[in-house]
């Protein structure tokens, strides 16, 4: 629970789907997902102190809760798999994200969707990767 902070909501979002591909696709303990944790609960003071405010403070008894329902419990509910055109409605997305808010250009998201820039991304930087696992290990 003290390592809890880590997770934002995209994070904990990015888990339960992680959980619920897990779980559609029947993987098991050979299996390896792969997720990403965008954001921490820091960006969320706000939120949190209006959930204090109505629901006092997060307990280890309200994790345990937590840990054996939204958790453990995922279902396959509300899981689709996409075909091409429904990846690329969802790919198209990012606009106001990544354009808007974060002042990238449509040929950068365009590039994300061809797959050597996944391979420029992680398969090229292996280095970078695995020190920054590192350091967010450490964390832990």
């Amino acid at each position: 629970m003290q390592k809890l902070p880590l997770l934002g909501i995209s994070s904990i979002a990015n888990l339960l789907a992680s959980i619920k591909f897990s779980k559609y696709f029947e993987l098991g303990k050979n299996d390896i997902i792969f997720t990403i944790f965008t954001d921490s609960a820091e960006l969320y003071q706000t939120r949190l102190q209006e959930q204090r405010v109505l629901k006092g403070n997060y307990t280890e008894k309200q994790a345990a809760l937590d840990w054996e329902g939204p958790l453990k419990a995922q279902k396959i509910d509300y899981f689709l798999e996409l075909r091409y055109l429904e990846k690329k409605r969802i790919h198209n997305l990012k606009y106001y994200t990544w354009v808007e808010q974060q002042g990238k250009t449509c040929q950068e998201i365009q590039h994300q969707w061809e797959p050597d820039y996944w391979k420029e991304t992680f398969e090229d930087n292996l280095d970078e990767l695995d020190t920054a696992i590192e350091e967010f290990d450490a964390l832990l």
